[in-house]
């Protein structure tokens, strides 16, 4: 039986209006299957221009529209749990402001929650200038049994991807407060909890790419985030002492190479199995 769902959209004064507009778009108008609700939260003040471009989704938007709007920037975490706090649906369907979903991505992803997941993530295809313009693939490991494994050292999942459970993503403690790797600390948990996970290899996100993408992953704030989260997921017990001693070579180590050595070492080390990655233009993540 088809169950409702709703679509947890985030944006900061970081994003770029025309690319929220085409990502909720895309997200709702698009879809084969809609969500029954969108919860959009907006995380701090943003420019003009993006809150003129917020309220006009809003308004022509076909599905009902929570509007929440943090008084400051409290990170990507923070907003999300707000979020969460605000569906109605126990299915929780997450989007990123500057991607573009397939217009079938909730009729494939939904029903694997409906039977039985408490999380499911897909491919996605990497875009530069246009969709015209594929730039690499992300094929994330698809078994739950590969995820537990992949998951000691890499992120798993496809983070703009993901649809889950909301009472499973509650049981595991929410995103919780662990600036720039909330998501993977999130899966790490639900994993360790017992959740039923998938990946769906086929892409059904179009991910927007930028120049520069590589300068962005490393310096000392990244580097701090991967050392706490290495001794949360070591006191937690999702890693060993050894995969610790490891990850944080590997990891961390990568952080503080020079860009033109980390374009190799992600693809090698740290992104999804399978992925040619690079990351997007003005995004909060690793």
């Amino acid at each position: 039986m088809a169950e409702p769902f709703s679509l947890l959209l985030t944006v900061y004064a970081g994003d770029r209006a025309d690319y929220v507009r085409d990502a909720f778009h895309s997200a709702v108008d698009a879809q084969t299957r809609r969500p029954e609700q969108v919860v959009l939260v907006q995380d701090g003040p943003v420019p003009a221009e993006l809150e003129a471009c917020l309220a006009e989704v809003r308004a022509a938007s076909p599905v009902d529209v929570a509007f929440l709007r943090l008084e400051r920037n409290g990170g990507l975490g923070v907003a999300l749990d707000q979020g969460l706090a605000a569906s109605r649906h126990d299915i929780v369907a997450r989007m990123d402001a500057d991607d573009i979903a397939m217009p079938q991505r909730f009729a494939v992803q939904l029903p694997v929650i409906e039977y039985g997941a408490d999380l499911v993530g897909a491919g996605m295809l990497e875009f530069g200038a246009d969709r015209g313009d594929i730039v690499g693939r992300r094929t994330p490991v698809s078994e739950p049994g590969d995820i537990a494994r992949y998951a000691r050292l890499h992120d798993p999942f496809n983070h703009p991807t993901v649809v889950y459970r909301r009472r499973a993503v509650i049981a595991a403690g929410g995103y919780g407060d662990l600036p720039l790797m909330e998501d993977y600390w999130l899966f790490a948990r639900m994993i360790a909890a017992g959740a039923t996970v998938v990946n769906l290899t086929e892409p059904l996100v179009y991910y927007r790419v930028g120049d520069g993408a590589y300068e962005r992953r490393g310096g000392v704030a990244l580097l701090r985030a991967e050392l706490r989260l290495q001794r949360e997921l070591l006191r937690g017990g999702f890693t060993t002492r050894a995969q610790y001693v490891r990850n944080v070579g590997v990891r961390g180590g990568y952080r503080l190479t020079p860009a033109w050595i980390r374009r190799p070492l992600y693809r090698r080390f740290v992104a999804p199995r399978g992925a040619r990655n690079v990351p997007a233009e003005g995004r909060r993540e690793r």
